[in-house]
């Protein structure tokens, strides 16, 4: 693709990409979209040939941003778990606080989708959520808490829960609770995982097992 058309598609996508998350799939039309981008609605189809195949271009690009942005988050802060997640619920709190702040994007859109289960945007938001849960399970693992897996689920469930009820709501606090939440399963992971470790080398153990044997 020659270097003006990749800009003009990077255009799209970005024009689109704002007007999606601020007012939503169904509230924005392609005349909109093409005016924003600075181009006519012919361009813009030449590029995408519907409307659904340009938010499906829209959440890709933007997962893309979003797990960089992840990689770069968890690059500032360092420490245990605890620490973490207070640095994240803090950044959920600043963003909230920004104006026309709409909750999270992907979010959103698929529930505006809620009826089109086979829709390519539903499949790539469902890829991301996925993705962002891995993450975090493999950063829990990395700190030795038991069934890290699901309590990166169980994190990724305080993150949207949080998120939606601040923008309901209009309140920073629940973002507070929800990071006291993840501390808690953190600390209840890593006892678990502690009292296994020690079940696993207690001597009385292995004597148990011997005398059973004879």
């Amino acid at each position: 693709m020659a270097r003006s058309s990749e800009k003009t598609r990077r255009r799209i996508i970005d024009a689109a990409h704002a007007l999606f998350y601020r007012r939503g799939f169904a509230r924005v039309g392609v005349d909109e979209i093409a005016e924003t981008a600075g181009i006519t609605k012919r361009s813009l189809y030449y590029h995408f040939d519907s409307k659904d195949k340009l938010l499906a271009a829209v959440l890709e690009a933007h997962h893309e941003l979003a797990m960089a942005r992840i990689q770069k988050w968890a690059i500032s802060w360092s420490g245990d778990l605890d620490a973490m997640f207070d640095s994240l619920f803090a950044d959920l709190v600043r963003w909230a606080s920004r104006p026309r702040f709409t909750g999270a994007g992907f979010t959103r859109l698929v529930m505006e989708l809620a009826d089109l289960p086979g829709h390519p945007a539903r499949a790539i938001a469902s890829r991301h959520k996925a993705a962002v849960e891995a993450w975090f399970a493999n950063e829990i693992a990395n700190k030795k808490v038991a069934k890290a897996q699901d309590v990166a689920r169980q994190v990724l469930l305080l993150i949207e829960g949080a998120t939606s009820l601040i923008l309901i709501h209009g309140d920073s606090r629940y973002a507070d609770a929800a990071a006291e939440a993840a501390k808690r399963l953190v600390g209840s992971g890593l006892e678990k995982a502690s009292e296994t470790r020690a079940s696993k080398s207690s001597p009385s153990r292995g004597r148990s097992r011997r005398s059973r044997r004879d």
